[in-house]
């Protein structure tokens, strides 16, 4: 098989892997509520955690996370490439955020990006993520520290790439899709009613 097509089939694997929603899994397993129409109407672990607790939060965190990494080491065996690692990655977050095997409704990405990101480029990834954490924990809205990952992870892989023109137009869409999925969370940042972390929904 030519590597082009061992590519291809990395990307067709992460994507599908992207879709196992790891929300919806646990919901149902767990006999929670349908999460398409409770609370921010998300399958991410921030829905999960407002809806069913932090304890099923942390383990759709987790889920969404590992498919991440593993969709990124898949492509890496099969391949042998980090250009195929990008890639799949890239395509396990579109898995995500619209999966097949749930009429592509799914979650904003945030943990699955941040894995990605952090198998492909460890140490910027490292460095955003601890800015991310800081911010959370200061001012509670995980909306602006989920943001402010992917953005701050675009500028700093320039540097760490010094300015590869792949990597930054991989960068930037991983940036664009996690910011166009906040897109109800910043209305409600600017009209003043976003929830903070540990609020009940409004």
């Amino acid at each position: 098989m030519s590597t082009e097509l061992l590519i291809v089939f990395s990307c067709v694997i992460a994507y599908l892997l992207g879709s196992l929603s790891g929300g919806i899994i646990i919901s149902g397993i767990a006999g929670g509520p349908d999460l398409h129409t409770v609370g921010s109407k998300s399958t991410g672990a921030s829905n999960v955690q407002r809806t069913m607790g932090w304890k099923y939060g942390l383990m759709t965190f987790f889920f969404d996370a590992a498919k991440g990494l593993i969709a990124c080491y898949i492509a890496w065996l099969i391949t042998g490439m980090h250009f195929a690692s990008l890639l799949a990655g890239l395509c396990c977050v579109i898995g995500h955020n619209w999966p097949v095997f749930f009429h592509f409704r799914g979650g904003k990405g945030v943990a699955t990006t941040g894995a990605v990101m952090l198998y492909c480029f460890p140490v910027p990834a490292l460095i955003c993520i601890a800015i991310t954490i800081i911010v959370i924990i200061l001012f509670r809205y995980i909306s602006v520290g989920s943001m402010l990952l992917v953005i701050s992870f675009f500028f700093f892989s320039y540097f760490f790439s010094q300015g590869n023109d792949c990597v930054m137009v991989w960068s930037s869409i991983l940036m664009i899709m996690c910011i166009a999925r906040h897109h109800a969370n910043i209305s409600r940042l600017i009209q003043g009613t976003e929830n903070k972390l540990g609020s009940k929904k409004r």
